[in-house]
């Protein structure tokens, strides 16, 4: 099948995006050529822009257009409270939640020996130098819930609960609106561990 140059270069750098299959990359190209040259443009725009002015905060190592970041230039935050995260998307989603309101640490990956990352490439060392100068009194790690963020969460909780600081995980459990007999054994298992008072 005969598909214009630019269009087929279009649709191959599309499918280098996570999550986007060949259908997928030829209907978001077909639609970027029907779009208005404008939202085009901004487009590329916008991907340049990314590229040139984005940059890791120099104290928690998220991503930023200003160093430091907003949040860790935001007073209004708790400054004692800490949440450590793998990644810099990690911040986005816990911000959508609208619910923390302290400040945060990624690091950059989790330890995963497949994958050749070990401690020695994530940012913990910066994490350590943090606790005493901003007074942090808890920890908040909020890895992924899979064999990489469970064995990143260990090995922080061993090395920062010496140290004086109250090392919390994220309580995993059941969706808002699920039924327990979908539920698998693990998420049910993990709700019964992060059970609350009422």
């Amino acid at each position: 099948m005969y598909i214009a140059g630019p269009l087929a270069d279009l649709i191959r750098e599309l499918e280098k995006l996570p999550t986007i299959g060949p259908k997928t990359a030829a209907r978001l190209a077909y639609y970027l050529l029907s779009a208005k040259r404008e939202d085009a443009d901004a487009l590329a725009a916008a991907i340049g822009s990314l590229k040139d002015r984005i940059r890791l905060c120099s104290r928690c190592f998220s991503l930023t257009e200003e160093d430091p970041c907003s949040i860790c230039r935001d007073l209004q935050r708790d400054g004692s409270m800490l949440c450590v995260v793998g990644e810099a998307k990690d911040v986005y989603a816990i911000e959508r939640t609208m619910s923390f309101r302290g400040r945060y640490h990624v690091l950059g990956g989790l330890i995963s020996p497949m994958e050749g990352i070990g401690v020695d490439k994530l940012k913990v060392k910066e994490l350590i130098e943090r606790i005493k100068p901003e007074s942090i009194s808890e920890i908040i790690v909020a890895t992924n819930p899979n064999a990489e963020g469970e064995s990143t969460a260990l090995y922080l909780a061993r090395l920062l609960t010496p140290l004086g600081v109250n090392v919390t995980r994220l309580a995993y459990g059941l969706p808002i609106g699920g039924d327990l007999d979908y539920a698998d054994e693990v998420t049910l298992a993990r709700a019964l561990e992060g059970r609350r008072t009422m």
